[in-house]
């Protein structure tokens, strides 16, 4: 369906010739068939495990029973799907017919969701059973909404995916589409307002995957793979669905949320050697009850979402023995764009592009930031989406020429890795200076008390910004006397002294989104609400 235009993947950037009539979920799908491994495992989930003989049968009888309701190609479909082989399947087929899937957050309220059914005009919804209730009150409001089918439960009123699935034909030919043609959208988190409708092309899937996992993460055919981040975010569809079908591997897909308990079972029963978490993961594995070096089977660890801190990714190597390689992608670009590399891995750094990518930081006039200072980040690549839906503003200033603002802040040491400063609009000016509040909680986790920690942006007395600290303990309930001063004189050590979080807050948990990211906004919104003005402090 495409090929490299050079042999050797070595040369910087790769080149994939990619034709103009091109279906993704065919492309991906009909590479087994040609390599004879329809007997091989594609996916094992929480109830069984699917050759690549019956993931392809399963995607061709969604896609006739999609067209036998009705739907028509370019037409959107909600997908609310937890992490099951319906997920792939449900994608797919709606990919192969040419349909639009829509995968969006399983952790949302009715209110978001009626958001996107109504901002999207999707015809049809596919919903796992558990998260059914969250749609009921919305199908009398939803007159677009023609098809309402569940995946793996009670179905009451509505279609059940299964017997569809049954009824249907097991052959099916791929829709007409082109390779720039829009395949599928992501909601982006919406973090700073209204969730935005992300659209991607066909060709940007596999791009993904020649661009990082091929180079960068080296997966090959007999990897299993198992990612906690789920298949509706960008990280998570990547690394449990583009990937390994790519290359031919195995994936490892879990419905319940991701805690330590329930990653490290998988991690012993089906022995991945692939695992990619978020930062905020791996810290709480780390304070969980550790398997022994030799229990479990990775090779290669990846991290995406946030920033990993030094310190977390220091302790993970020293008990595992093996590197968590942090990078930064976006729904934006689909998935990393910059990366460290295996064998190259410098903990505090997200590392440098990843080939075919092209990467300039700016400064807040838009020219190029300086040597050494930090500017945003903007991003060039194939993976880059065609806009977002219905929001021409949005579009425009996200998506400028060939570059894409990324919104975060970096700059480059002098080994040209690039180092994360934070959002823009998390970014502190502290005694006329920036301070990134990512220094700061990195250096507050390297204590030995502290799980996490969340700096923002506080008045004093006299109506200057400094450093707050909302910080969580390893131990609940550990005696806090004396703590906020021992973690404030913990980071003048590290820092330079005007960086110091001048009020600390031991707080239970930190609001975060599906994906992990610390939600800082929210911690503001919380602190501007309080009536009462913090003491002066003075400077220094």
């Amino acid at each position: 369906m495409f090929r490299l235009s050079s042999a050797d993947q070595s040369v910087s950037p790769p080149v994939i010739d990619i034709p103009r009539e091109y279906n993704a979920a065919h492309d991906l799908l009909e590479r087994h068939r040609r390599a004879g491994r329809l007997g091989k495992l594609a996916y094992i989930d929480d109830r069984g495990s699917y050759t690549y003989r019956e993931l392809l049968e399963r995607v061709d009888r969604c896609g006739n029973a999609l067209v036998g309701l009705g739907l028509q190609p370019e037409q959107r479909i909600l997908l609310c799907l937890q992490d099951t082989i319906d997920f792939p399947t449900a994608f797919l087929g709606a990919i192969k017919a040419g349909i639009v899937p829509v995968a969006v957050n399983t952790l949302l309220k009715t209110a978001d969701y009626e958001y996107m059914l109504r901002d999207s005009r999707a015809c049809a919804l596919i919903v796992s059973a558990p998260l059914l209730p969250q749609f009921a009150p919305l199908v009398e409001r939803m007159p677009r909404l023609k098809h309402i089918i569940v995946s793996q439960g009670d179905t009451g009123e509505f279609h059940s995916f299964e017997t569809l699935l049954e009824r249907a034909g097991h052959a099916f030919e791929p829709a007409a589409t082109s390779c720039d043609d829009p395949c599928f959208w992501l909601y982006s988190s919406g973090s700073t307002g209204a969730p935005k409708g992300t659209i991607h092309a066909h060709a940007s899937l596999v791009q993904t995957a020649e661009l990082y996992a091929r180079p960068i993460l080296g997966i090959r055919e007999e990897d299993v793979v198992f990612s906690a981040p789920k298949l509706f975010f960008a990280y998570g569809l990547g690394n449990g669905l583009t990937f390994p079908l790519a290359v031919g591997a195995t994936a490892v897909l879990m419905a319940e949320r991701p805690t330590p308990e329930s990653v490290f079972a998988r991690l012993r029963r089906h022995r991945p050697t692939i695992f990619g978490g978020v930062p905020t993961l791996y810290a709480s594995m780390l304070c969980a009850a550790l398997p022994a070096r030799g229990e479990l089977q990775l090779r290669t660890c990846i991290s995406a979402g946030e920033a990993l801190p030094r310190d977390i990714g220091e302790r993970w190597t020293r008990h595992f023995g093996v590197d968590i390689l942090d990078g930064i992608g976006s729904t934006e670009m689909l998935h990393i764009f910059l990366s460290n590399r295996p064998g190259e891995v410098c903990y505090g750094t997200t590392g440098s592009a990843v080939p075919g990518y092209e990467l300039r930081l700016v400064d807040d006039d838009g020219r190029p930031a300086p040597p050494g200072q930090i500017g945003e980040l903007q991003i060039a690549g194939p993976t880059c989406a065609l806009g977002y839906w219905n929001n021409r503003e949005q579009t425009r200033q996200t998506f400028q020429g060939p570059w894409a603002r990324s919104g975060d802040k970096y700059s480059v040491d002098e080994n040209g890795r690039y180092v994360y400063a934070g959002r823009s609009d998390d970014m502190l000016k502290v005694s006329g200076m920036y301070v990134s509040p990512v220094e700061v909680e990195a250096a507050l986790i390297s204590h030995p008390a502290v799980l996490e920690a969340a700096v923002i942006g506080e008045q004093d007395g006299d109506g200057l910004t400094k450093p707050l600290a909302c910080v969580v303990l390893k131990q609940i309930g550990s005696s806090i006397a004396g703590l906020d001063e021992e973690l404030k004189q913990h980071v003048k050590a590290l820092l330079a002294p005007h960086k110091y979080p001048r009020w600390i807050e031991f707080v239970a948990e930190l609001p975060k989104t599906a994906t992990g990211k610390i939600q800082r906004f929210k911690l503001r919104a919380l602190h501007a609400q309080r009536s009462e003005t913090l003491p002066s402090t003075t400077p220094r």
